[in-house]
């Protein structure tokens, strides 16, 4: 006999037995109790059988006149057994109906338990698929993470060679640097040695022209109509003192063997003040390249343009903990304050109120930034709740609630205003809001968080966006296209646009603030200074309403002020911790800025 088929044969006993055992041993009882019964039946019959045949005998003999006394006495014993086994015979038809009864009671029940094994095994057979399909999908976990073993070692060791390979690189690197530090050193000593042979020579040119100058000017007021002193140089004609200062000027410029240091020169010689010295300048109707130069660095360095404010006007505290954003109304003498405590603030400067005019709640969590729309009349605010409100000024009501960011809300702007509102958040998005039906219209996927945006026009037509990636993102929103990006070096904290739209500042983590033109999109400029650094994340850069001058504030507590050509005009001391935020007040030459400490600062013209 194989083992296959004794196997089979067990396995065929098994199952019997386990069928005797639940169809049989739950009756094992009754029918026992139904096979005594039976058994004792059919004694009685037998018995009754006999009590018969003796009294068919009994009667047979009485019936040939057997002994009467002894036949009544063995009638009435036979009377009396059969009456006996006539009731013990009646309490067992009782006995049997009962147990009849218990057996019908007992297929019941066994039927019901026939049901509730078929349910059980049924729920038992799912079980076991159940199982299978677990086990099955355990094993390919287990293959799965086996791959992933693998993949996860030669991912390290890719990852070891990469890191030897980049720690070589950083060497060399490291050596380049240096050397390139060295040709750098010897480069500026180079260069310091030139610039001083060539200021040598600047300084004795100088000299000498201011020497005949000089004299020539001596000869001019001493002999005013002789034409043979006059006609000793080619502009002596117009140094004669009592012709007007553009006429004088306009000689000067006219002649070409005259520098900038040679005019200065003149000037002092015959008490001409810079005012009229600029006056007479723009009168004399300069047209050469080295004039447009001079004249653009005077411009730079303050006598031209507005005056930078210098005064502290009003200081207050404008929140109870960190200020995050200030923005001037576009039409009244007032500034708008958002903070760390979730309000938003309304201050009339124009009063020297150090009490808010307003106090706009219904945020959440900490105020990110806020701007009004051209009009005044609104003011937007984002949030670290993941959202961004809108309260009109007159009656200080928020009207609409913005919500639908997973990450906090850094910027907001009024596009095709008052109708849209942009928005960008750290979610990596920035959404499109139609304030008609309070809903997310558009959602822009940038791939990193947003920290600031600005809108070219009233239209919203273009929305520039700054990230963290380093990137400024270019979106028109008629097309659905995006224009280059442009990298900056660092993250970029902030965006602002000049009033005409052809300029943009974008303030830089690496303690920059980089000036873009739009028509060429591309960096013009870069301002910095070593004392100068970013203060965070979120620092607010700010042109003035002109588009001439820049500010932005420190990690030190100041405020440095660049006109567009590169030249620091002024400092300015008003915080004693970080300057977060700088707005310039459209209408006049007042700057508005809030910082760590929790006040907001007024400057204004000295």
């Amino acid at each position: 006999m194989s083992t296959e088929e004794h196997v089979w044969r067990a396995h065929v006993v098994r199952r019997l037995r386990e069928r005797n055992r639940k169809e049989c041993d739950n009756f094992k009882e009754i029918i026992e109790q139904n096979n005594r019964l039976i058994d004792h039946v059919a004694q009685l019959k037998a018995d009754n059988l006999k009590l018969s045949v003796e009294n068919e005998q009994l009667r047979s003999a009485v019936s040939t006149g057997g002994s009467g006394t002894g036949s009544n006495v063995a009638i009435a014993t036979l009377e009396k057994k059969l009456l006996s086994q006539q009731e013990e015979l009646t309490d067992l038809h009782k006995r049997k109906g009962e147990n009849s009864q218990m057996i019908v009671d007992l297929n019941q029940k066994m039927e019901q338990q026939r049901i509730i094994i078929s349910e059980k095994e049924h729920s038992l057979t799912e079980q076991q698929t159940n199982n299978n399909r677990l086990r099955a999908e355990v094993q390919l976990l287990h293959s799965s993470l086996e791959e992933l073993k693998k993949l996860n070692n030669t991912m390290l060791d890719e990852h070891t060679a990469l890191q030897l390979a980049f720690s070589s690189l950083e060497d060399k690197l490291r050596g380049v640097q240096d050397e390139n530090r060295r040709l750098l050193e010897r480069l500026m000593q180079y260069k310091s040695k030139d610039a001083d042979k060539l200021n040598e020579e600047n300084e004795s040119i100088i000299r000498k022209r201011s020497a005949k100058l000089k004299r020539d000017l001596e000869d001019a007021v001493r002999e005013p109509g002789s034409s043979s002193n006059t006609s000793t140089s080619p502009g002596a004609a117009s140094l004669q003192r009592n012709s007007s200062p553009a006429q004088f000027v306009g000689g000067l410029i006219g002649d070409e063997d005259f520098d900038e240091a040679t005019i200065n020169g003149a000037m002092e010689a015959i008490g001409l003040d810079d005012n009229e010295y600029i006056s007479a300048r723009f009168t004399a109707g300069e047209v050469c390249d080295n004039t447009r130069a001079s004249i653009d660095t005077l411009k730079a360095t303050g006598y031209l343009g507005q005056a930078n404010p210098t005064k502290i006007l009003m200081k207050f505290e404008a929140h109870e903990n960190e200020s995050h954003a200030v923005r001037w109304s576009p039409v009244e003498r007032m500034v708008a304050t958002g903070g760390a405590d979730r309000k938003v603030k309304l201050w009339d400067i124009g009063k020297n109120s150090t009490e808010p005019r307003a106090i706009l709640s219904g945020s959440s969590a900490g105020i990110n930034s806020v701007d009004f729309d051209s009009t005044g009349a609104y003011i937007l605010g984002t949030s670290n709740d993941y959202g961004a409100r809108v309260w009109t000024v007159m009656d200080n009501r928020l009207r609409h609630t913005l919500t639908g960011h997973s990450g906090k809300v850094m910027a907001a702007k009024y596009v095709q205003e008052p109708i849209k509102v942009v928005t960008g958040s750290h979610d990596r998005t920035l959404k499109i809001w139609d304030l008609r039906s309070i809903a997310c219209i558009e959602t822009k996927f940038a791939g990193s968080s947003c920290n600031d945006l600005v809108t070219t026009d009233s239209l919203g037509s273009t929305i520039i966006s700054g990230h963290y990636d380093k990137k400024i993102r270019f979106w028109d929103i008629r097309t659905e296209k995006q224009a280059d990006d442009v990298l900056m070096p660092a993250k970029i904290t902030s965006l602002d646009l000049s009033k005409d739209c052809n300029y943009l500042i974008c303030s830089v983590r690496d303690d920059t603030i980089k000036l873009l033109d739009l028509r060429k999109n591309q960096v013009i400029s870069t301002f910095t200074n070593e004392h100068f650094k970013i203060s965070c994340d979120f620092a607010r850069a700010s042109f003035n309403s002109s588009g001439l001058k820049i500010a932005c504030g420190s990690a030190d507590g100041a405020i440095y002020i660049w006109n567009v050509n590169g030249f620091l005009e002024a400092t300015l001391k008003g915080h004693s911790t970080a300057v977060n935020a700088v707005s310039w007040s459209p209408n006049n030459n007042m700057l508005a800025s809030v910082g760590k400490n929790k006040r907001c600062t007024i400057y204004s013209e000295s």
